[in-house]
């Protein structure tokens, strides 16, 4: 099962719901972030 969860909000990529896992990370102030942009932003952080 898919579920449309929301758009990245760095690259504004589609993020879904697969059987109970996201796509990506909900960040705190309760946006997403898709895989590829949070890793981009650990990148840079080091």
């Amino acid at each position: 099962m898919q579920e449309f969860v929301g758009h990245c909000k760095e690259c504004s990529k589609e993020i879904y719901c697969y059987d109970g896992f996201i796509s990506g990370i909900v960040l705190e102030n309760q946006t997403v972030i898709c895989f590829d942009c949070s890793e981009e932003d650990e990148i840079q952080i080091k």
